[in-house]
Order: C-alpha cells, then sequence, then structure tokens
C-alpha cells in the first residue's frame, strides 16, 4: 500500500514528470534510425553477408544498381554518366565506354554482353556505391541520381527499393497511429461505462508509447515494420490493463466514499494482476528474440520494453489522470452497452458437449491449413508493394526488356589462374537461367585486345585479393528456379575456389527463407514453453497450462490456416510473429477465466455453477480486450499500401476475435470436461469432490 499511497499523494508530481518526459521522448524517436533492408538482418557469421561485407572492404563497393535509359542518344547517356560518376558515394559506373570509346561499334562487345547491357529502345549500365544498400548515404545517392537522370532514366536495385519503401512508410505511419487512436476509442466508448474515459487511456497509453518510441533511441535503429507496428500493438495490448484498472476504481467507490483511497486500493489490486497478465505477453515477444534472423530481436525487445512501460503508466500517470479529471468522469458514465451475459452463458453451459464437437472437428483442418499456409509464404517483399512505385515501374522494365530478374555477384581469388576463370564462366554461362556473366575474362580474348581494357574497368572488376564477376539470372528472387540455380553456380564456383562467395540479393533471400524456416520452429517452441511454466507457475497446475494453450494454440491454426483456403499467401515474417503475438496477448483472456473457475471452485462451488459464474462474470472484460486488439489493428489492415504490415494487422485482428470466440465458448466446455482432471492435478484443489452434487436451482432458474 505504500507504493500506491505514494502515488495518489504524488499524482501532480508524477503529470508534470510525465509531460517532461514527453519532450527527450520525441527527440529520441525522430532520432532514432529507421532501418528498411530486411537482409541487414540475416546472422553475421552467413557467406552472403561475409561476402558483402569483403566486397565492401576490399572494393569499396556496397549496394549496387542498374540504370535504364530509355530513347537516348549515345553522347547523352555518356554525358549522364559522368555526372551520375560525380554524386557523393558513387564509386563506379559501368556502361560501354567503360570498356571501349565511343566511336569503337558496340558490336565488338561480346554478343551475350552486348545483349545484356542494350535493348532495342534503350541501354543499360551498372551503378556500385562505397556504401552500404540501406545506408542514409547511398539513398541520397539514389536520389540524386533521379534528379539528374530525370524521367528517362530507370533505377532498380535493392537501394531504389528502400528509398521507394521509406517514402511509402513515412507517408502511412501517421494514419496508422490515427486509425489505430480513432477505432480504439469507438471500441472503449461502445463497450465502456463513460463518454470520457476512453480519452484519459489514451493520454496515458500514448505517453507510454512516446517513452517507448523515444528510447529505441538507444538500441541504435529499429526496422520499418517495428516502427510501423510497435504504437499500435503497444496500444492494443497494453489497453486491458487500464480499462482493469478503472474497473478496480469504480469497484473501490462503492463501498469507500474516499476517492484517494478508493484509488490506492485500485492501484494495489491492478498492480497484483496486470503484472501477472502481461508477463504472458511479454515472454511471447521475449520469444521473437530466440530468432537468428534479428528482426524478431528488434520487434521483440521494443515490444517487451512497450509493454513494461504500459503496465508502469497503469500504475502511475493513469490513476494520476483519473484523479484529476474524477469529477467529469464520473458525471458522464452511463451504463455499459454490453448486455448482462448471465443467461447467455447458462444455456452455453447446458449445451456445452456441442462445443467440444467442434472444438474436436476445428483441429484437423485447421492444423492443416495451418502447415501449408506456413509453406505457402512468400520472401520477395517488392511482389506486393504498388504497381505505380518508381522501383516497381524500372525492375518491370529490366525484366521486360533485358530479361534479368536478379543479379548475383561473384568474387574469387585474384590469383586464380585465368584458364581457370575462364572455364568457370563458361560452366556459368550453361546454368539454367543464366543470361550473361561479366567478368574481365569475358572480355579478354573476345574482339576487345586486352590492351584496349581500360584500367579504371580492370580496378572495378579485380583487387589485390579478389576478382569481382557479375552474373545477369532471368529468374526472380526467392524463387525456387533461382534458389536451384544459386545452389549450381555455388558449386561451380567452390569447385574452382574453396573461398569462393556468391553473394547478392538472390543468395541472401535464399539465406533468409532457410534461417526463417529454423527461427519459426525455434519461436513457437520457446513461446509455447516459456508461456506453459508461467501458467503453471501463475495457477499451480499441470493440466490447466495444457488447456489454456490448446484452445489459443487452436486459434493461431484457425487463424494462419485460413490463409491456405482463401488462396492467400503471407509475409516470411508473419506466421513467426503472429503465433506468438497472439498467444502471448490472447491468452490473458483464458486465465482471466480459469483464475475465477479455480477461485469459485475452491470456495465450495460446483463443477456447473463455478465455470457459469466464470463464464458470465469474464465475458465483459475478454470482449472488451479482444474488440480493443481488433479495433487499433483492423484500420491498418485495410489502408496500409504495405501488403506485409496490412497483413500481419489483419491477423492480428482475426487472431483477436477468434481467441475471444474460442475462450468463451470452448474453454467453459473444457473445464466442464476436464473438471476432475483439473482437480486432481492442480495445488489447493485437489480437496474438491467433483461429483459433489451441484446446486441445480442457481444455474437452471
Amino acid at each position: 500500500m505504500k507504493f500506491s499511497r505514494g502515488v495518489v499523494k504524488s499524482r501532480i508530481a508524477i503529470l508534470i514528470l510525465a509531460l517532461i518526459l514527453m519532450v527527450p521522448s520525441v527527440i529520441g524517436m525522430v532520432k532514432t534510425r529507421v532501418n528498411y533492408d530486411m537482409l541487414t538482418y540475416l546472422p553475421s557469421d552467413m557467406e552472403t553477408v561475409k561476402g558483402q561485407n569483403e566486397l565492401l572492404k576490399d572494393f569499396n563497393k556496397g549496394a549496387f544498381t542498374f540504370l535504364i535509359f530509355e530513347n537516348m542518344p549515345d553522347k547523352d547517356v555518356a554525358a549522364l554518366k559522368e555526372k551520375v560518376e560525380k554524386i557523393e558515394h558513387v564509386d563506379t559506373v559501368l556502361w560501354y565506354d567503360s570498356v571501349a570509346d565511343l566511336s569503337m561499334p558496340k558490336e565488338f562487345l561480346p554478343e551475350d554482353i552486348y545483349k545484356a547491357f542494350n535493348s532495342k529502345n534503350s541501354t543499360m549500365m551498372a551503378v556500385f556505391f562505397d556504401t552500404g544498400t540501406s545506408d542514409d548515404r547511398t539513398m541520397s545517392a539514389v536520389k540524386e541520381i533521379r534528379k539528374v537522370c530525370g524521367e528517362q532514366c530507370f533505377i532498380s536495385g535493392m537501394t531504389a527499393l528502400v528509398v521507394d519503401l521509406k517514402d511509402l512508410c513515412e507517408k502511412e505511419e501517421p494514419i496508422y497511429v490515427g486509425l489505430a487512436v480513432a477505432l480504439s476509442c469507438v471500441a472503449m466508448l461502445l463497450f465502456l461505462d463513460s463518454w470520457l474515459v476512453p480519452f484519459v487511456f489514451l493520454a496515458s497509453i500514448g505517453a507510454m508509447i512516446l517513452m517507448n518510441m523515444g528510447s529505441n533511441y538507444f538500441l541504435g535503429e529499429i526496422s520499418y515494420i517495428t516502427k510501423a507496428l510497435s504504437a499500435v500493438l503497444q496500444l492494443a495490448v497494453t489497453m486491458d490493463y487500464s480499462i482493469f484498472l478503472w474497473h478496480s476504481y469504480n469497484e473501490e467507490l462503492a463501498t469507500n466514499d474516499d476517492h484517494k483511497e478508493a484509488m490506492a486500493l485500485a492501484i494495489r489490486k491492478t498492480l497484483t494482476s496486470v503484472v501477472g497478465s502481461s508477463v504472458t505477453t511479454i515472454a511471447g515477444f521475449v520469444a521473437l528474440c530466440f530468432m537468428t534472423f534479428t528482426l524478431g530481436r528488434d520487434l521483440g525487445i521494443v515490444m517487451a520494453k512497450g509493454v513494461v512501460l504500459g503496465v508502469i503508466g497503469s500504475v502511475t500517470l493513469l490513476p494520476s489522470l483519473i484523479l484529476i479529471f474524477d469529477k467529469p468522469l464520473q458525471k458522464t458514465r452511463h451504463r455499459s452497452l454490453i448486455p448482462d451475459s448471465k443467461s447467455f452463458s447458462k444455456k452455453l453451459i447446458k449445451i456445452f458437449p456441442v462445443f467440444l464437437i467442434i472444438f474436436a472437428v476445428l483441429i484437423t483442418p485447421a492444423y492443416y491449413g495451418y502447415r501449408k499456409a506456413n509453406k505457402e509464404v512468400y520472401y520477395n517483399i517488392a511482389e506486393t508493394l504498388p504497381e505505380d512505385m518508381n522501383y516497381i515501374i524500372s525492375t518491370t522494365k529490366l525484366n521486360e526488356e533485358y530479361g534479368v530478374g536478379a543479379t548475383h555477384m561473384i568474387l574469387v581469388r585474384s590469383d586464380l589462374e585465368a584458364d581457370s576463370v575462364r572455364s568457370m564462366t563458361e560452366q556459368i554461362k550453361n546454368v539454367n537461367g543464366v543470361k550473361y556473366v561479366l567478368s574481365l575474362e569475358s572480355l579478354i580474348g573476345s574482339r576487345i585486345p586486352e590492351d584496349l581494357i581500360p584500367d579504371r574497368l580492370t580496378s572495378a572488376l579485380k583487387s589485390e585479393n579478389w576478382e569481382l564477376m557479375l552474373i545477369g539470372s532471368e529468374y526472380g528472387v526467392a524463387t525456387d528456379e533461382i534458389n536451384s540455380q544459386i545452389d549450381v553456380i555455388n558449386g561451380i564456383v567452390k569447385k574452382y575456389d574453396s573461398n569462393g562467395l556468391v553473394i547478392g540479393e538472390g543468395p541472401c533471400t535464399k539465406d533468409m527463407i532457410e534461417t526463417t524456416d529454423r527461427d519459426f520452429k525455434i519461436v513457437t517452441a520457446v513461446s509455447v514453453i516459456a508461456i506453459f511454466l508461467i501458467i503453471l507457475f501463475v495457477e499451480k497446475s499441470i493440466s490447466l497450462p495444457l488447456i489454456l494453450i490448446s484452445v489459443i494454440e487452436l486459434g493461431i491454426f484457425i487463424n494462419l490456416g485460413l490463409p491456405h483456403y482463401l488462396g492467400q499467401s503471407m509475409a516470411f515474417i508473419t506466421p513467426i510473429c503472429i503465433s506468438t503475438i497472439q498467444l502471448g496477448a490472447t491468452v490473458d483472456y483464458a486465465i482471466l477465466m480459469t483464475t475465477r473457475y479455480k477461485t469459485e471452485r475452491i470456495a465450495g462451488h460446483d463443477k456447473k455453477e463455478s465455470v457459469w459464474t466464470a463464464l458470465y462474470t469474464s465475458i465483459p472484460s475478454i470482449i472488451v480486450s479482444g474488440m480493443g486488439l481488433f479495433a487499433a489493428t483492423f484500420g491498418v489492415a485495410l489502408y496500409s499500401d504495405i501488403e506485409m504490415i496490412s497483413s500481419m494487422c489483419m491477423l492480428m485482428a482475426r487472431g483477436a476475435v477468434i481467441s475471444m470466440l474460442l475462450v468463451i465458448f470452448a474453454l467453459p466446455a473444457m473445464f466442464m470436461l476436464f473438471d476432475g482432471v483439473i482437480c486432481k492435478t492442480t495445488v489447493g484443489m485437489t480437496h474438491i469432490n467433483s461429483v459433489k452434487k451441484s446446486k441445480e436451482a442457481l444455474i437452471h432458474g
């Protein structure tokens, strides 16, 4: 009580402190760098990542892109090439005049090289930057190239994607938050008992969201997925804590005229309940930190931190705001729009076997769809972006006019014999889907004499330690065809140079596919085991964790299985995140009902009466919680043009409703079926006679 009374006494100071903290929070949020490149989250010990680092260290080359010039004379292209070369952080530009003088006919180029870089109406040049793909300096350079080259130039490559994705995210993110706030407010106005309290909740939760986003500055950077989802998720999953305090406060007011004392008692009750409730949510987010694909750690840390801040806000800032605005809050109270659920709950208990049958029938198709949908995920984020995006237009042109879906880079030892390199090059050219191989050896010995190869081209493709080769593939990134192609090319390269490296967007994406597939299994296991142990500790039971997790896991199977039956595919990160978020955030619904059921049974009530009481007393809180999570995420799902964010929010919204329905309909039926087992395997319930005559009158009215 000392803490609770201290909060009540210091309410003005707490409010002032919160307002002061808003200033560094906003500054920290603005200054936190956002990473839009998913490939940077690959483990650092992977060959593709090591290869990218070697390319940057040895060649001073990081990002790579193609520029396509349409309907432009060669002399104008050459003039633009000179301008591009002068842009800061552009390291090398390779075009025809890098190989020979413009006066020399292009037909002197090897036929495959000529066709690779020229089409009927356009010509293409390769640009290397001395900074990384998602480096802010590279993005600035790409923007400058677009400005210099004008509308007749189209820029492909990962950095162009990152630039366009950043622009789209920055345009949409304020609307995400606005939609989440507006729809959450509507849900609270509908389901709570005051017209004013939703705005007080939003002020308190909003302050905690700002503090969370501001403190991300100390992480160095966060991903765009984390930035887009964290505010929405924090609002959704911590709203319950505010609702619990408000209900506790009003319950205390019914027996206590002193508002300050009532709030102190409410804070104490809330702290005990909310800490226990938040642990499962935090565990779900912490499980994401076990991913080797470190985007999970990024989202997990930020969201776990957000939940902790949400708990702190619900027992410090929110009580202070409620006491300060107590009079208008009490004056604007009204009856809750959620109808009394006693009669409804009686009917559910009477027909509980029906829900057991439905539960059993759903398991097989839900699990089948879940397994199938997890194999039908997509990894190429670009495929789902708006078609009018600059990057999408450029990539489409690259594919249609040049037949190039992706570009690989190969690094082999610089002292590797020329004959070996030529032999390796010829073998790679014969691999299915390879359009061209550009290397010094593919030029030397062709119709271009060796002494005519400019030094700047030699230095661009060969360093003291490595020789660089470019491979054009007609296959798109993240397809089965390109992954098989990369395996074959890698095998050829290793045959000639055991230390050779195959790098680029395609190989990195292939590594991402393999990494996240392992991660999904690990994160799912960690989240289930962690939450099992938490429920085991909280409920002091062996059987209850199994029952509760089975109910929520069925909800996850249904939610993640529906895309398979609906003919939809999910982003690769979606099943990993949704499985842990839905389990961690919605198992609280089940814990709430379970705790009340246990309390009733231990108090001496029979099985049916205990389940009935637990059900009708829990339904309002479960509906408010479930609809709160639904409201915060559904609007974003409908609005966002970034399919990954849209689908994740849709799955969170749908998952909240599915879990809510399963807890209301299936969990009471499980209690009715397994009551005897629960009593025998739960501390404090072993003395209960599960076949004791029930008080039928109360149930049957």
